[in-house]
């Protein structure tokens, strides 16, 4: 199916009413959910995460951009499941233990979810024993985890240990981010990955996806 143009725009633009609007009328027309995912959410998200690159958008513009393709995932995702269709790669997100900040995190995982991901967001002041029970219990591929104190960063270190102890680690990767965080850190307590923004967690989690 080609690309609904008014989907496309109303993501593009931030118009939550839009996108909702748009994805009624592609379904009406026989649209399905797959197709309206991968040919106008998909490309739409990718767009906002080269404007924001290329500093043209903002995180304003980044959370309206979410706040619209998840108006649309709304109408999409009881259709999925009526029909057993599932995203290809399954993530959980949260931020760590300590830490009530989830500004950074939902724009993460909106733009995760708009590049066609399932995304279980665990939301703030999540426990390493949350981390673990959503892994054994969800089976994601990818596990995301954003702290923006300081005094927060150690949580994440601890999450990984969880998972090590439960014999999970090896089934998922492990992102982390956040304001305090960086590359040398990730590597010091065995992640996988660090990304400084939202655009370059979803490039990094195609690219670990892509290696494994």
């Amino acid at each position: 199916m080609a690309e609904n143009n008014e989907l496309y725009n109303a993501i593009l633009n931030g118009d939550a009413k839009k996108a909702h609007a748009a994805t009624e009328v592609a379904l009406a027309a026989g649209a399905q959910p797959m197709e309206l995912i991968a040919d106008s959410m998909v490309p739409a998200m990718n767009e906002v995460g080269r404007l924001f690159e290329a500093e043209e958008y903002f995180v304003p513009e980044l959370l309206l951009a979410g706040r619209a393709m998840k108006s649309a995932m709304e109408l999409l995702r009881p259709l999925m499941i009526a029909s057993g269709q599932k995203l290809s790669t399954r993530i959980v997100i949260g931020t760590v233990k300590g830490d009530l900040h989830d500004i950074g995190k939902n724009i993460v995982a909106s733009m995760l979810e708009g590049s066609g991901f399932e995304v279980i967001d665990l939301g703030a002041d999540v426990s390493p024993e949350n981390f673990v029970a959503a892994v054994e219990e969800r089976k994601p591929q990818v596990v995301c985890m954003s702290a923006l104190l300081t005094v927060t960063m150690p949580a994440m270190k601890t999450t990984i240990d969880a998972l090590v102890s439960a014999g999970l680690r090896k089934q998922v990767k492990v992102l982390i981010g956040g304001a305090p965080v960086t590359s040398q850190y990730a590597r010091e307590i065995g992640a996988d990955g660090y990304s400084e923004n939202a655009s370059g967690a979803v490039s990094l989690v195609k690219s670990l996806l892509t290696a494994a």
